[in-house]
């Protein structure tokens, strides 16, 4: 089977699918790896590095993509990119799915097994294939030295013979992957901190890290079979901004990492809390990309309101993308390993596998369930 690793094309995307160790691994289960020249520059992985590992260095990125059997990228591919993919060949990538209707349908259309990272099944035995957690993980860090980046205070209590300067007041809004590295280390740093989740099963989660945690009655919540936050109703909203309003006011950071997989997240810090906020306060907003849990984000910027300032730069991993790039490319390997057939050195999709759900397009069709149902018109 021949693999090929394109360089990524998104704008400022700094990662890569691939690092060398795992292409020496991948080179010892039999494949034959194929890189773009300066696909791992980024995440400081030179080509002589991948040669070194056993692949070989193409320059032509039309030849790369119509001989390759199975493609590894980060970013989703350009619809250009699609027209060079070999007919029938495995395209392995974040695809985003629920919203890239155009280029589902061209991978459709041109018999490309398409599959999404996002949809990996969340269950325990597919966890070392989870990408969407592992680069959460780095996400909560990083927006935590974001936020201290842009304070104009420190984050721990010092004491010194000119005086004692306070902790910082961090407060971090959902509970997930992100939301608890965001806790943790905040809390390494030295900063005092509240949390908050509509899941009231991870308090105790929030506390083991050493954060308070915030309990809002919000009536009737939980999680979905998935493991997400479900969704809450206008009501329910509106009881968690009003609780949150006095916690939001006394904040120094607040950093919010609310989503809804496959919709445009909720609103829950209004305009008005913002306000509220001492200057020179910081806002980080996660969910900026995606339409922004605070109200005034603009996806790829660093807004000012009132002297806050309201971060939603996205894309966190790409800031460390050497250990984004090692984590990722870790999942890919566990995702060929689990479909790898030895016999015929290939990565062969079984569709009795109960990971086959992240196959999102198959043989000319839409096969993953849920995406064709949407695309239907069904519920």
């Amino acid at each position: 089977m021949l693999i090929a690793l394109p360089k990524e094309t998104a704008a400022g995307e700094q990662r890569t699918a691939l690092i060398p160790d795992t292409v020496k691994k991948l080179v010892r289960m039999g494949a034959d790896i194929q890189v773009e020249a300066g696909a791992g520059i980024g995440a400081g992985f030179s080509d002589a590095e991948y040669q070194t590992a056993g692949a070989t260095i193409v320059s032509d990125k039309a030849a790369l993509l119509g001989a390759a059997d199975l493609v590894l990228r980060v970013r989703k591919p350009e619809l250009a990119d699609i027209d060079l993919l070999k007919s029938g060949s495995v395209h392995v990538s974040f695809l985003d799915p629920f919203n890239e209707h155009g280029l589902i349908d061209a991978l459709k259309e041109k018999n490309i097994s398409a599959i999404s990272m996002e949809m990996i099944p969340r269950s325990t035995r597919s966890q070392k294939m989870d990408a969407l957690s592992s680069q959460a993980n780095l996400a909560g860090y990083v927006m935590v030295m974001q936020a201290a980046n842009y304070l104009p205070s420190i984050l721990p209590m010092m004491m010194t013979p000119a005086g004692t300067l306070k902790p910082a007041k961090v407060f971090v809004i959902g509970a997930g992957v992100a939301g608890l590295q965001a806790i943790a280390t905040a809390k390494r740093l030295g900063a005092q901190v509240t949390a908050f989740d509509t899941r009231s099963e991870v308090a105790e989660q929030v506390q083991s890290v050493g954060a308070k945690f915030l309990a809002i009655d919000l009536g009737e919540t939980g999680s979905t079979k998935d493991g997400y936050a479900k969704e809450l109703t206008p009501e329910q909203l509106q009881i968690q901004r009003d609780a949150q309003k006095e916690v939001i006011a006394a904040s120094d950071v607040v950093i919010t990492t609310a989503q809804v997989f496959g919709r445009k997240p909720p609103v829950i810090v209004p305009k008005e809390f913002v306000e509220g906020m001492r200057a020179g306060s910081v806002v980080i907003d996660m969910a900026a990309e995606t339409g922004g849990n605070v109200e005034g984000s603009s996806p790829g910027e660093v807004v000012e309101l009132n002297g806050v300032k309201i971060v939603g730069t996205g894309n966190w991993p790409n800031s460390v993308p050497r250990d984004a790039s090692q984590m990722y490319s870790s999942n890919l390997l566990s995702l060929i390993d689990e479909f790898w057939n030895e016999e015929a050195k290939a990565m062969v999709l079984d569709f009795e596998n109960d990971l086959i759900p992240c196959v999102i397009t198959h043989d000319n069709k839409i096969v993953n369930e849920t995406i064709a149902n949407i695309r239907s018109g069904g519920n």
